[in-house]
């Protein structure tokens, strides 16, 4: 997402290198290719021409420092700007009832469904709710069914009435078994439209009225651009909804919507869903997106994912396996996981600052473990405990038993004995460069 934006921004940029000073000719010439790029972006024209003219008056009402060039200046004004269009901070749930409520709006595909049971696995995994989802989407014949497997991959229970074709009656019973649980969220899946009728609107307010949601959010697909600015501000008009979703950011989007839809509807975006599996959902940091934008990388988001994956009795267990010359490849295997699960590996490349750019026209393939773990785990419980006694026959034996062939194997063998010692060496060094004693048994 963002790849051609910034792109085109980092060009307008270079427009003031080798400028001495901010001048009003230079500065015009540069937002007027920043203002080029927004609109490519699908960013809406009255939002980026007061974009623009917000960026033009406070860069030429600002000093150069003799140590700042005006490039570098007028990157860190854009940055700005860029976080305050998008909202400035991140804005939390407000689940403050007994139980919360949460009401999903939006047209039908979306994404409301996969969400709800995205953010019914966020609330449980990482603040320790025990949420209820609720099927209220009487309309589409398969709707009932993909939330109760949604429900199923993430543990949570779906309360459903696959015969009552009233949403209010099913929210409201919802509501009173979640309080005889102790279902302390409950999260309620309404029906979609192709478009935006008089009917789906009558009956997401009736459901609005009849419970009396904490939250309302708009779940709005952002592969759409400027249409799904259009469908939030008329579903705001009726419904008031407290913060917008944005998902498929993962997609080839161009991106306005995230840019546009906060100064349009004046609600912040509070998550983005970044792929198909139910973990990838994030919180909306707009600081963190314009450092995206301008090719600073995110690496605030990326050490959060890593310290989700963090287990601090696993690393000393490790760290002590790995002094001891131990490490095998049931730990490698291990480490392989804890990475998988952080998700896409192009999009945690591209969190690191620089490294975004580079690799803009490579494919990392997400599959580019598979090899990897079928050669593993063609080993024996014996081979992978003990490396050491990979002899020949028993590498010939590995490669064919996972499709690969024996220089493959070999590769990897080689590979793992190098990163071996490479973190024995990192593991026994002390501060000032000595080793500590090892001590032969």
């Amino acid at each position: 997402m963002f790849e051609n934006l910034s792109e085109r921004l980092d060009r307008s940029f270079k427009l003031l290198k080798g400028e001495g000073k901010i001048t009003e000719i230079n500065v015009a010439e540069t937002l007027k290719d920043v203002r080029k790029a927004l609109l490519d972006a699908d960013v809406n024209y009255k939002v980026a021409k007061s974009f623009t003219d917000t960026v033009k008056v406070k860069a030429l009402g600002q000093n150069v420092l003799t140590s700042v060039k005006p490039s570098q200046l007028m990157v860190k004004i854009v940055h700005d700007e860029l976080a305050t269009l998008m909202g400035g901070t991140a804005t939390e749930l407000e689940l403050n009832g007994s139980p919360a409520i949460v009401l999903m709006s939006g047209l039908q595909g979306s994404g409301k469904t996969t969400f709800s049971g995205k953010l019914a696995n966020l609330l449980k995994s990482k603040k320790g709710k025990k949420p209820l989802l609720v099927a209220a989407d009487v309309y589409r014949p398969a709707a009932i069914e993909q939330l109760r497997v949604v429900g199923e991959q993430v543990g949570v229970p779906v309360y459903m009435e696959p015969e009552n074709k009233n949403p209010v009656e099913i929210a409201q019973n919802a509501i009173k078994l979640a309080k005889a649980n102790g279902n302390d969220v409950v999260i309620v899946d309404t029906a979609g439209r192709l478009a935006i009728d008089e009917q789906m609107m009558n009956e997401i307010t009736a459901i609005k009225k009849a419970i009396q949601p904490d939250e309302i959010l708009f779940v709005v697909d952002a592969m759409t651009g400027q249409d799904a600015v259009n469908t939030a501000k008329e579903f705001n008009e009726r419904l008031d909804f407290n913060g917008v979703v944005l998902t498929k950011l993962d997609g080839d989007t161009r991106g306005g919507a995230a840019l546009s839809i906060r100064t349009v509807v004046d609600k912040p975006i509070k998550f983005v869903g970044t792929g198909e599996k139910m973990d990838a959902l994030d919180v909306f940091h707009p600081e963190r997106m314009a450092d995206r934008i301008l090719g600073m990388g995110d690496i605030v988001s990326l050490v959060e994912r890593a310290q989700e994956q963090y287990n601090e009795e696993e690393a000393k267990r490790l760290q002590k396996k790995i002094a001891k010359n131990q490490f095998d490849f049931n730990d490698f295997i291990s480490q392989i996981q804890q990475i998988k699960k952080m998700g896409n590996l192009k999009e945690l490349a591209a969190m690191i600052p620089g490294v975004g750019k580079a690799l803009k026209d490579i494919d990392i393939d997400d599959n580019a473990f598979k090899s990897i773990e079928a050669i593993i785990y063609s080993m024996t419980p014996a081979e992978r405990s003990n490396p050491a006694i990979l002899n020949g026959s028993r590498r010939a034996r590995i490669a064919k038993g996972s499709g690969t062939n024996i220089q493959e194997v070999n590769k990897l063998i080689k590979q793992f004995d190098e990163t071996r010692k490479m973190m024995r060496m990192l593991t026994t060094q002390k501060p000032g460069g000595k080793k500590f004693p090892s001590f032969k048994r």
